[in-house]
């Protein structure tokens, strides 16, 4: 998990310098471009909304609330976006992300 400056965007786009998860494999980090997946503040309006992710701050993903990753603002990132390195999200976690983004794109 980084913290990315998002500033630039459009409308509804997530904006500012926010936390976000990196989603895309291992093997292509040689790329200069980060598949990413913003987060924001949790919101109890986002129970039982299949594209985002609750996480739960700890001193491991370094988040100091209650948090939501939207994978419906997943989008590729420069590395020159990313500001700081914020921590990392355990294996269930991304897991669930996974589910939430193949889950969005109808993939079965």
């Amino acid at each position: 998990m980084w913290d990315v400056d998002f500033r630039g965007y459009i409308g509804t786009e997530i904006q500012k310098i926010r936390p976000a998860v990196v989603v895309n494999i291992n093997s292509i980090k040689h790329l200069k471009i980060r598949l990413i997946a913003p987060i924001t503040s949790w919101n109890k309006e986002y129970i039982g909304k299949i594209w985002i992710v609750n996480i739960k701050p700890n001193d491991f993903n370094g988040l100091n609330r209650e948090s939501a990753v939207d994978t419906m603002q997943i989008k590729g990132a420069d590395v020159q976006r990313f500001v700081e390195k914020r921590g990392q999200l355990t294996a269930t976690q991304m897991d669930d992300i996974t589910a939430a983004i193949a889950a969005i794109i109808d993939y079965q």
